[in-house]
């Protein structure tokens, strides 16, 4: 029901009613204006089009302003009757007449209903004027509106892909410069007459074993460490500590002569036996092999080599190395090879066993010696090296105090320096563990470079860090995908249709390597022999005289022979287990193609490792690996003959388990 009021109030009272009337309408305008601009403002950001929003915003806000001020005029000249002269303008004359009888309190309920009524269709008639503005604007307008454009506001959480930028390592100066070494063996040999400084007995020794030349290792590192003690080994040249020397070259490079020779020529002119030179080894083969090269060389010397690796009694070991008379323990070893292990317990409990001579310490393979620090073995040896012969401090000419600071003070007496040494194929690069055996000012030769850079005669270049390791340079390497189940087959094959002379297999663990020897023993046709851990020393150094006689075929091995063992006439390696890292398979497949001669090695990897196999060898540098792909119908003859050796292994299996729980 509508309800309509006609003001017809006289005098003061309708004056007031009109100025109170005026003041909503003008609040009630001021309120739509700001919905307006608001509306514009919220179009603007939605459509982006700030030309065709402000024509839009502008119209909209006149037709609003010219509503409310129709409004405005209509309730001051009373528009909003229905109808003059009509029987409703009798019944609203009554009506007005009764409003003059009514109660303030009715009055002021009529006024606000009222005002509600007209804010009602004031607001219906913006509505309308906002249609028609809708209306109004062109057809290019819709479309913006139906397809904004792109907004210039940042949304959060955003970003663009851009390409990583790799990380260049920051080394020190020594291993980002160092000094670099021909890799080619073949085409850089040097006879052994041409290089510099060698002793005329040493230069015999090396003719009667058969070497005319030196390879580039040896030539660089050879002249280096007797330079470093021209002046005897009591005192470096001009008569400051001399330089610690890291080597990194690739397996059977001849790093093992490198140190030999200017070691046994260094302590030749020695008077008093005592421990000058410690050679510490990872494996026991390794140390027995570096002990038969020093024995060869000293032969004849006077100089005494002792071996303590564990294999003879600790008894044994101690009487070889000290002994005891009326004036106190006296040294009966110049060089000592030992493993880290055996070397710490001799350092606690040997009576009278005393480095405070030591002038040499050649860490060999020293990437794993310095991941393996068994007993904490090298502190152990620095401590000793640099303990006071003399506690009470009588004979303090020749005590040995670690290195600090040059000062007048430590200038005065004469101190014997302790040199390092480190070699290995597969040197690491990370100063923090490098940090870790304390090297003095080292220099590093290496033969880690890329083929694209030329050696300057001399200078030292800088090293190429996306080529981290370096393979022997006959060696031909390639990769066979298979499935776990025709791996032994693949072994088979190789073995009866590619007729080598000398194999070493490489597995994982020394359970693998077992059962697949007792696979391939039971199969047949194949000289086969396991070298583990498992076995006992002696019938291990058993084994491999008999492989390199070539009384075996095939060596099933676990990685105990991969580290820097040289087993003379291996034609090829065979992987097996794929290795996880890198350094295992640098070092597996450096068994084959040493000293320059060529090999071939075969990774078996199974085609859920090939991708990351590959990515492998890849980061390390080695991108030229071939794939070496064997079809199903060449494994088909030896199938059979295979079931019945898997059915051998399963009984032997049984017996052997059963032997155990006896």
């Amino acid at each position: 029901m509508a309800l309509f009021a006609v003001s017809r109030y006289v005098g003061e009272e309708e004056d007031a009613d009109d100025e109170a009337q005026e003041e909503r309408a003008r609040a009630l305008l001021e309120r739509l204006r700001e919905q307006a601009k608001a509306r514009q403002l919220r179009r603007q950001q939605e459509l982006g089009g700030a030309g065709l929003e402000d024509e839009a915003g502008q119209g909209q806000l006149r037709k609003e302003q010219e509503g409310g001020s129709a409004v405005l005029k209509r309730r001051k000249g009373g528009e909003l009757r229905p109808g003059a002269g009509s029987e409703g303008d009798a019944e609203q004359r009554e009506d007005g007449s009764d409003l003059k009888k009514k109660s303030p309190k009715r009055k002021k309920r009529d006024e606000g209903t009222e005002g509600a009524e007209a804010r009602k269709k004031e607001k219906s008639e913006g509505a309308e004027g906002g249609q028609s503005t809708e209306e109004e604007l062109p057809s290019a307008a819709v479309g913006e509106e139906a397809q904004p454009p792109p907004s210039s506001l940042a949304v959060l959480g955003d970003y663009e892909k851009k390409p990583v930028q790799k990380v260049q390592p920051f080394l020190p100066h020594w291993l980002a410069q160092p000094k670099l070494v021909q890799k080619r063996i073949k085409e850089n040999l040097i006879p052994i007459k041409d290089v510099p400084g060698i002793h005329p007995k040493l230069l015999k020794k090396l003719q009667m074993n058969g070497i005319e030349s030196f390879f580039p290792v040896q030539a660089e590192v050879i002249p280096a460490v007797l330079q470093s003690a021209s002046n005897g080994y009591l005192m470096g040249q001009g008569g400051y500590r001399p330089k610690d020397i890291c080597v990194s070259a690739p397996t059977g490079s001849g790093k093992t002569l490198s140190f030999v020779i200017p070691i046994v020529q260094v302590l030749l002119d020695r008077v008093v036996c005592q421990v000058r030179a410690l050679v510490v080894l990872p494996t026991k083969e390794l140390a027995q092999q570096v002990s038969k090269v020093f024995n060869i060389y000293t032969d004849g010397t006077g100089l005494k080599v002792v071996l303590i690796t564990g294999q003879k009694s600790f008894a044994k070991e101690q009487e070889m190395l000290v002994q005891k008379k009326v004036t106190g323990y006296c040294s009966l070893a110049d060089i000592i090879v030992a493993t880290p292990g055996r070397l710490a317990d001799h350092i606690s409990k040997t009576p009278g066993f005393s480095l405070t001579q030591l002038r040499f310490l050649i860490i060999d393979e020293a990437d794993r010696m310095i991941d393996d620090m068994h007993q904490n073995w090298l502190n152990q040896v620095v401590k000793a090296v640099f303990q006071a012969e003399n506690e009470a401090g009588s004979n303090t000419l020749f005590q040995r105090t670690k290195p600090g600071p040059v000062t007048a003070a430590s200038c005065c007496y004469p101190q014997i320096p302790l040199q390092k040494l480190l070699f290995s194929a597969t040197l690491t690069q990370d100063p923090e563990k490098l940090q870790q055996l304390g090297l003095f000012q080292p220099r590093l030769f290496t033969s880690v470079y890329s083929e694209k850079k030329a050696l300057r005669d001399g200078t030292e270049a800088e090293q190429d860090s996306e080529e981290k390791y370096t393979l022997p340079e006959g060696l031909s390497q390639s990769y066979v995908p298979c499935d776990l189940n025709s791996k032994p087959l693949l072994l088979l094959h190789f073995m009866l249709t590619k007729k080598f002379t000398r194999v070493l297999c490489f597995t994982n663990s020394r359970e693998a390597s077992h059962r697949l020897f007792l696979l391939v023993q039971a199969f047949g046709g194949i000289t086969v022999a396991e070298f583990s851990s498992r076995l006992p020393p002696n019938e291990r150094q058993r084994t491999m005289k008999e492989f390199e006689q070539g009384k075996i075929q095939l060596l099933i091995s676990t990685d105990a022979t991969a580290r820097g063992i040289d087993i003379k006439g291996v034609n090829c390696v065979i992987n097996y287990d794929a290795p996880q890292f890198i350094r295992t398979y640098i070092h597996r497949v450096g068994r084959t193609a040493r000293a320059g001669k060529a090999g071939l090695a075969f990774s078996m990897v199974l085609r859920i490792q090939e991708r990351r196999f590959l990515r492998m060898l890849k980061d390390a540098g080695i991108p030229d690996i071939k794939q070496h792909s064997v079809k199903g119908r060449l494994l088909k003859p030896l199938v059979q003959q295979y079931e019945e050796a898997l059915s051998k292994l399963e009984r032997t299996v049984k017996v052997e388990r059963a032997q155990k729980r006896v």
